[in-house]
């Protein structure tokens, strides 16, 4: 067995000195200033890589604690290590959730920078290359995410152990848990009059035998009079994307076009009317141009549903409705009335919410209630339809700024707690990683204070 681990070691000598002399030959060669400057396993590390990766950090304001020459190239050996076990455990990443975070990160730097040119610019290499290199990237992302996450899928931490480890941290130690507030809404839209929602058709109408007849372009229509800002900034392009990422409405028509130079029918959403263009179809996603015009409600519209929540709320104050029962006969929000109007925070899962999660209008309205109180009527705009709504709020339950404790806070606690355990789980398996893998770094890139100090063993 010793004679075995002789043998495969001077192999791995073999290939490692192989690697190094032909990074040679190439610099040479070509006069390409590139070089090996890890291996882990059969991985080369190339300094271009950690180049690449370090100006990426730079642009997105990432910052980095230490010397980048040594913090970059060990993040990417760790992620070769979780990478070879997820090859070893099968698990593989959604190539469609892979194109979709491409697509998005893309369309970030192409708005930063400014255009497509300017970003091929910035990289030195064709948009094609950009993206296939992403691809990758972001592939790797997603399943050394998920192999993380079954190597942590165990820690379960029990009430007793939660206790003993909150019992423990030191006095100063225990964080400061900020206001917070749940929150029950009571929503409904105004009605559109007819007349306004044939106004918006032939709007769009007239847009589509203009670019039919060639006096107008569809992305310059887009850009002047499509009320979705984000896609108007291109043209009205959305990007590729799959069918269970737009509204059934939308997916329904978009999947059906075939023909780039025909312009689709006007299609009512959640969020308006709209008009499509396809542009290009990959398989199971498609790239496709839109233009969305909502119609306006008027301001006599706006008076007469305010009147009918101040109704509602006296009905409330007089305890002749509940608020759950208000909800559940008149809300229009979807995402709250079958929970009694309860809304819930996207960023934790949870129905408690910081002020400032909070959109201004409702942290304006309860900023000042008691717990139980309800609101005055008032408007607000839908962040999800980017349109104005009418509600009213009631306050079920207010929180002041504390050190976190085990009544109030015993799942923040409990989050601490996996997380603490999560990364010394991590760390150790890592270190043990280390032991049963090759690794070989170039002499001048070994004087790092590395966070693994088993990299030279």
């Amino acid at each position: 067995m010793k004679d075995k681990k002789c043998i495969l070691g001077k192999l791995r000598g073999l290939i490692v000195l192989s690697i190094f002399s032909f990074q040679f030959s190439i610099s040479y060669a070509q006069g390409v200033i590139d070089e090996v400057v890890w291996v882990v396993g059969d991985e080369a590390i190339l300094r271009s890589e950690v180049e690449e990766e370090r100006l990426r950090a730079q642009y997105e304001g990432q910052q980095i604690k230490g010397d980048p020459y040594c913090v970059i190239p060990e993040q990417m050996a760790v992620q070769k290590l979780f990478l070879h076990q997820a090859e070893l455990d099968s698990v593989e990443a959604n190539e469609s959730s892979v194109s979709h975070q491409v697509d998005m990160r893309l369309n970030y730097y192409i708005n930063q920078i400014g255009s497509k040119e300017k970003m091929e610019e910035y990289f030195r290499k064709p948009s094609s290359e950009i993206r296939e290199e992403m691809m990758v990237m972001v592939r790797n992302q997603m399943i050394i995410q998920q192999m993380q996450q079954k190597l942590t899928s165990s820690i379960k931490p029990t009430p007793a152990e939660i206790r003993r480890y909150y019992n423990a941290l030191p006095a100063d130690s225990i964080p400061m848990m900020p206001a917070q507030v749940e929150v029950q809404i009571l929503s409904f839209e105004p009605p559109v009059p007819v007349e306004e929602t044939e106004r918006v058709k032939q709007r769009l109408r007239e847009f589509t035998e203009r670019i039919q007849n060639g006096t107008a372009d569809f992305s310059m229509l887009a850009r002047l009079y499509s009320e979705d800002t984000e896609s108007a900034k291109r043209g009205g392009e959305l990007g590729f994307v799959g069918k269970g990422q737009l509204v059934p409405e939308f997916a329904e028509v978009a999947f059906n076009l075939s023909d780039p130079k025909r312009i689709s029918r006007v299609v009512q959403t959640e969020y308006g009317y709209h008009i499509i263009q396809l542009i290009e179809k990959k398989g199971d996603r498609i790239n496709c141009r839109h233009i969305l015009i909502r119609p306006r409600i008027s301001a006599e519209d706006k008076i007469r549903a305010i009147e009918r929540l101040d109704s509602i709320r006296q009905l409330i104050a007089s305890d002749s409705l509940l608020f759950e029962q208000a909800v559940i006969r008149f809300s229009q929000d979807k995402n709250t009335v079958m929970n009694a109007g309860l809304m819930i925070n996207p960023n934790t899962g949870s129905s408690r919410f910081e002020y400032q999660e909070l959109a201004p209008e409702i942290a304006k309205q309860i900023y000042n209630l008691n717990e139980g109180e309800v609101s005055q009527p008032f408007v607000m705009m839908d962040q999800q339809k980017n349109r104005e709504v009418c509600a009213i709020v009631r306050v079920k339950k207010k929180t002041d700024v504390h050190r976190a404790n085990l009544t109030d806070d015993f799942q923040a606690i409990k989050s601490m707690l996996e997380q603490k355990q999560g990364e010394e789980l991590l760390h150790n398996w890592i270190l043990q990683k280390q032991k049963t893998t090759f690794v070989q770094i170039a002499p001048e890139w070994q004087g790092c204070d590395f966070e693994y100090p088993n990299w030279l063993h």
